[in-house]
């Protein structure tokens, strides 16, 4: 079932809102993870059970490499290729 345009409009604001913050929470670990685990919660609640979000998630706990913008990446490929169907 593919997703609507309003629910992956919705997942792109909350993944480029926590990028945002990310840069902002890098000197302070512990509301980066929280942030990057709260932005996997909502993603997940927006679009459903994604394995792409998976390495999304993985990308923003490796220090340093948060200041990339990996969750619009990771809804960016949701949006492409989304879960696949199987026949």
């Amino acid at each position: 079932m593919p997703i609507s345009g309003r629910r992956l409009a919705g997942a792109f604001a909350v993944a480029a809102l926590a990028d945002c913050l990310s840069i902002f929470f890098t000197l302070v670990p512990p509301l980066q993870w929280a942030t990057d685990l709260a932005t996997a919660i909502l993603l997940t609640i927006v679009l459903g059970w994604q394995w792409a979000l998976l390495p999304g998630l993985i990308m923003e706990a490796i220090p340093g490499l948060d200041v990339f913008p990996f969750w619009v990446l990771a809804v960016g490929a949701v949006a492409k290729w989304g879960n696949p169907q199987q026949k």
